[in-house]
């Protein structure tokens, strides 16, 4: 009687397994857990970028002058503050010249500014289609070890005297496993997925409302005698 309760058991049919459903159930564990590493960086990555950002806005509010803004912020330091610096370094640098035309100025400083928050898009996007590539091909990868299994135990019960469900049971239980398996592996791939794409799209559209809020009170300075 133990040995059927052992047999039955889930690591019982997965040592039964036939070596393809083993190594289809292995891949699925070894895509689950890399998810989940992704899944982890993602998150404190996300936390991080949101902390930043609205540390940032309040100082930007805050800020009286946009040239001590400038003089306290540090390199690298966040990616609100990057398309900051790009921004208002560029206009420094293009406005320094009294013969430069005022567009001539403006647009720099926003193809600079575009330059900084494509770059931080990239950012925050890193690994996304990985998960993306888990939650879609893990159910089929499942499904295949599934098929093979339950196709490899109606092979065995052809061959035998007398077909009964005791017999074909811990074949297609075992078979059924790389389906579990695969569904574990996606499931919380294709949720983490859809959720760090949206906040990837609230922080990139918040970097343009800092690029096109400094874009307004330099053009007003910029139009502004005495002020360039």
């Amino acid at each position: 009687m133990p040995t059927t309760v052992d047999t039955m058991s889930i690591w019982g049919l997965i040592e039964e397994a036939s070596v393809l459903v083993q190594i289809v159930m292995l891949v699925l564990v070894a895509a689950s857990v890399a998810s989940w590493f992704v899944i982890v960086q993602r998150s404190t990555l996300m936390a991080s970028a949101r902390r930043s950002l609205r540390q940032f806005e309040n100082q930007f509010k805050a800020a009286g002058n946009l040239d001590q803004l400038f003089s306290n912020s540090t390199e690298n330091r966040n990616a609100a503050e990057q398309v900051f610096r790009s921004g208002f370094g560029e206009y420094q640098q293009l406005s320094q010249y009294p013969g430069t035309e005022s567009t001539a100025v403006m647009e720099g400083t926003q193809r600079a500014m575009m330059t900084a928050i494509a770059r931080e898009e990239k950012r925050l996007e890193k690994q996304l289609p990985f998960l993306a590539t888990v939650g879609s091909v893990s159910p089929y990868i499942g499904l295949f070890g599934t098929v093979w299994g339950i196709m490899n135990s109606f092979i065995g019960l052809s061959q035998v005297q007398q077909a009964t469900l005791a017999a074909v049971a811990p074949g297609i239980a075992e078979a059924l496993i790389a389906t579990a398996i695969g569904l574990f592996a996606a499931i919380p791939a294709v949720i983490a997925y859809n959720r760090f794409a949206a906040s990837s799209e609230d922080l990139i559209a918040s970097y343009y409302t800092v690029a096109d809020e400094l874009a307004t009170l330099l053009h007003r300075r910029l139009h502004t005698p005495g002020q360039r």
